[in-house]
Parts: C-alpha cells; sequence; structure tokens
C-alpha cells in the first residue's frame, strides 16, 4: 500500500521516527546515510488529488523500477539496521535473526534486505496462503476482520525478529506480525518502514521501537 497523505497533514512535523537511536558513530557512514534518504526521497512519485480530492499519494514503486535506487533503498537501511542492531561477540551473535517481510509490499525488499543482514525472511501471509502448520492470528481492519498467518518452524524460540513493510498506517498489520512472532516465542526487536501516515498514530500499537526511513512530505 501507498502512502496517501492529506494536504494539512505533513508526518515530518509529527513522526517520532528517532524511537530507535540510530549509533552511527562513523561521520561518512552518517553522511552517506543522509545524502541516501535524501535522494530516495526526491525520487518518490506524487499525486495530487488521488484516489479522492484532497489527498495526495506518494508512490514508492520508483524506488523499484531503478535498480540504483533499489541498491540505494538497501544501503540505506542496511546502515540502520546495522548502526542499531550490531553484531555481537556474545550471544545473541546476530543483531537481527530473521527479517519478516508483511504481505504483500514487504516482501520487495525484505528478502534482500536479510540476505545483506545474514538473516532469514519469513513471509507474513493472509489465512489460506501457506502451506504446513501455521500460526494465526485475527486484527481488526477499518471495515472488518482480517487473518494473518506465519509457518509455525519460521521464528525459533529467543530469536530476535525485524519487521519490514512500505508503510506504516493504523499499526493493525504491524501488531498482528509481533503477536505471531511472540507466539512462535521470538522477541521482535523493532519494526522497520519506508513511509509512515503519523497522524493515524499505528505506532501506538506497537511493543517494539519503530524506525521510519522517510517519514514524510517536507
Amino acid at each position: 500500500m501507498p502512502l496517501i497523505v492529506p494536504f494539512l497533514n505533513d508526518p515530518s512535523t509529527t513522526s517520532t521516527s528517532s524511537t530507535i537511536p540510530n549509533i552511527m558513530t562513523d561521520p561518512s557512514t552518517a553522511e552517506e546515510f543522509a545524502v541516501l534518504r535524501q535522494t530516495l526521497k526526491s525520487s518518490l512519485r506524487q499525486y495530487p488529488d488521488f484516489p479522492q480530492p484532497g489527498i495526495l499519494f506518494e508512490d514508492i514503486l520508483p524506488l523499484f523500477a531503478s535498480p540504483s535506487l533499489h541498491a540505494q533503498l538497501l544501503r540505506a537501511l542496511e546502515i540502520h539496521v546495522t548502526s542499531t542492531f550490531p553484531p555481537s561477540l556474545t550471544p545473541p551473535f546476530a543483531g537481527v535473526d530473521v527479517v519478516i517481510g508483511l504481505e504483500a509490499r514487504g516482501f520487495l525488499f525484505g528478502p534482500s534486505l536479510a540476505l545483506k543482514l545474514g538473516a532469514s525472511f519469513v513471509p507474513v501471509r493472509k489465512a489460506g496462503k501457506l502451506p504446513g502448520e501455521t500460526v494465526k492470528v485475527t486484527y481488526q481492519k477499518e471495515y472488518g476482520q482480517d487473518v494473518f498467518e506465519m509457518q509455525k518452524d519460521a521464528v525459533k524460540p529467543g530469536q530476535r525478529v525485524l519487521v519490514v513493510d512500505d508503510i506504516i498506517a493504523t499499526g493493525g498489520t504491524a501488531a498482528a506480525a509481533e503477536d505471531l512472532v511472540g507466539q512462535l516465542g521470538g522477541e521482535v526487536v523493532g519494526f522497520c518502514f519506508i513511509l509512515e501516515l503519523a497522524f493515524l498514530k499505528g505506532r501506538d500499537k506497537l511493543k517494539a521501537p519503530v524506525f521510519t526511513l522517510l517519514s514524510g512530505q517536507e
């Protein structure tokens, strides 16, 4: 789901995406990260009055249409994750053991990010789309309920999990993923999104810290 932002609401003025601290002690890395964010943000495509008057629709698909932008997106996320959850010389050795992508746009970059981090990738899908034994959770949507599932052996007890998706809006799907990980004994250490509808306060539903790479319009 792309970002849909009312003209009068600017998430960049209300977002608290610094909930997760970015520990970038290397000035060159911090500068690289800032340049990457600026480049990616300027590459978003905007559609005024879509899908209805008064709505500014921000499209992230240009980030995936260009191999260069796609690589820059992954690099920016890699910098954030490795600086926030650095590997340790003592258990748990990996900063992040598992990257979970939410259906469907979390699948666009979740597997590639997991590969960069040396982590496994696990999809969370709507009911009936995964084979084998699954764990399930019902979550509330704006106009009813839906069910998310994850394979029962996807996350092992004690594993550190990062949940990714393109956008956080109401936070319902992300909270459902956090519930599924808890059922299997894993620990969600953070959430990572490209965009955020901050005025919907979705992050308030989540227990783990939230990071938004491109937090809104300037």
